[in-house]
């Protein structure tokens, strides 16, 4: 079989094997109990939240898949299919939905043979397969939007073995925790309708599978060799010396970054551990855009957690859902059409960035190496690596981004925001919009940044800017009286 290295890689954590030389199920019976329910309820007698975790804990059995998986993991799928669902949902979910999902799974093997043959040639030099994308070497995965709803549906039935995963630093991909939480806490509307922007994305697929591809793509920061031999991310010296003019930016203080409609890199206020906790109980920024583009979840099956230096890009990861509300007021509110342009490796032209922020820094933030650490992380999601050669054209695309490692991070929002204009700039990227989600503190946002634009400055200026302000307000820190005089402010008070 064809890029077999690459499998190997992969395999310990997929549900299939290799069978002389082809995958397949390990399980007659696992093939038996998916045969039975492409027939749908009336043959396979699964019609209920209760007799559908009876399927899921009889398959993961005949996969010898006996570790890691509470009680209140199938508990979560009684209760949600019996009691949170209407009829008609129920009734249209066991008649169609889970048919086809079985009926995907049956062909997953062979879907994944054809997989490792079509990547041989997608990109010439550039491997493209499924693989375990692990830290400190860039990489890029394509992956058919069919191979993502097998994978997806692995994950509905929780198929996929997770003995080596948290060692390896993988996130959990499976959706026991996700179903699992329902159980044991007070009602949680929110958590519910995570489940619900999943179970529609599945409905979407048992009508028609979309015939695209997505890309995830693990890119590492480094602009050159040291005199040691190691790639050197770029030091203060590289920052205050940048004669980089910086880009124009469009304040928004209503709408949502997803929404933009121009072209731009769409940024992931991301965990380290991509998808944070989409697949348990989180619902910010980073869950939410997991719950109506669910094909990135497949990216938590092969993708370890970032480094400091590293920054994962997704293109082609189709929307299915409209929502409404955040964090504990967020709801599935319907069907979404995606119609963002393809690209010509069949991708939609959606490039999302996910990189993670420095968590609870408090006022160590304001240190040098902190200032360094989240500037060059977002300079590497920013930044168009030409190296896989894998974007056809990134003329007039910009970035569009938010509050990144504010709210429940901790981070200044005055300070971040300064800091992603200095990336974006760096990076040569055209424009930068930025969504203050009605974020008081950014309210004049506007004027600052036209201050800052009429004084003509460069990335190295407002760089210099923005170590001496650190420094002042790490002096300040160790004085408990003094007012923590904001950025904004501070730079209206300079010369």
């Amino acid at each position: 079989m064809e890029k077999r290295e690459d499998l190997e890689t992969i395999l310990a954590y997929l549900p299939v094997e290799i069978q002389g030389s082809s995958l397949s199920w390990p399980s007659s019976h696992l093939v038996e109990v998916l045969e039975a329910l492409t027939e749908g309820p009336s043959h396979s007698r699964v019609d209920s939240g209760k007799t559908l975790s009876d399927s899921i804990s009889d398959m993961r059995q005949a996969l010898s898949l006996t570790s890691h998986f509470s009680d209140s993991a199938l508990q979560g799928y009684t209760l949600f299919f019996d009691e949170r669902m209407s009829k008609e949902e129920s009734s249209r979910w066991f008649n169609e939905s889970l048919p086809a999902m079985a009926c995907l799974l049956l062909r997953f093997p062979s879907i994944l043979e054809l997989h490792y043959l079509s990547s041989e040639n997608l990109i010439n030099g550039t491997k493209t397969g499924l693989r375990v994308l692990g830290p400190k070497k860039a990489g890029i995965v394509f992956l058919s939007q069919e191979l993502i709803g097998a994978l997806l549906s692995c994950s509905f039935f929780c198929l996929f073995p997770v003995d080596n995963r948290g060692s390896n630093l993988l996130p959990n991909i499976n959706f026991d925790k996700l179903f699992g939480s329902l159980i044991n806490t007070a009602r949680n509307e929110h958590q519910e309708n995570k489940i619900k922007c999943i179970l529609h994305y599945f409905q979407r697929l048992s009508s028609s599978i979309p015939p695209g591809f997505v890309s995830f793509e693990r890119k590492i920061l480094s602009l050159e060799q040291d005199t040691s031999g190691l790639e050197a991310s770029p030091d203060a010296d590289f920052w205050s010396a940048s004669t980089v003019n910086l880009c124009p930016v469009e304040v928004h203080t209503s709408g949502l970054i997803e929404d933009q409609s121009v072209e731009a890199l769409e940024v992931d206020f991301a965990n380290k551990y991509l998808g944070g906790g989409a697949l348990r109980k989180g619902c910010v920024q980073e869950e939410i855009r997991f719950m109506i583009n669910p094909e990135l979840i497949a990216g938590m099956l092969f993708l370890p957690a970032m480094e400091a230096s590293e920054a994962i890009e997704v293109v082609g990861a189709e929307r299915f859902s409209h929502y409404t509300g955040y964090s504990s007021s967020f709801r599935f509110s319907g069907d979404y059409m995606d119609t963002k342009g393809i690209d010509v490796f069949g991708r939609r032209k959606t490039r999302i960035i996910a990189i993670d922020a420095l968590r609870h820094p408090g006022t160590s933030q304001y240190k040098l190496e902190r200032l360094l650490r989240e500037t060059n992380k977002a300079l590497c999601g920013f930044l168009h690596v030409c190296k896989n050669q894998c974007i056809d054209h990134e003329d007039g695309v910009g970035v569009a981004t938010g509050n990144w490692g504010c709210g429940a991070y901790g981070g200044d929002p005055e300070l971040k925001y300064f800091l992603q204009w200095s990336a974006v700039s760096q990076a040569r990227r055209p424009f930068m919009s930025y969504y203050t989600f009605g974020f008081e503190a950014l309210h004049n946002l506007n004027q600052v940044t036209e201050m800052v634009i009429s004084k003509g400055w460069t990335v190295g200026d407002l760089w210099k800017k923005l170590v001496e302000y650190s420094n002042q307000r790490l002096r300040s820190s160790k004085k408990r009286r003094e007012p923590k005089l904001g950025f904004f402010d501070w730079l209206y008070g300079i010369d």
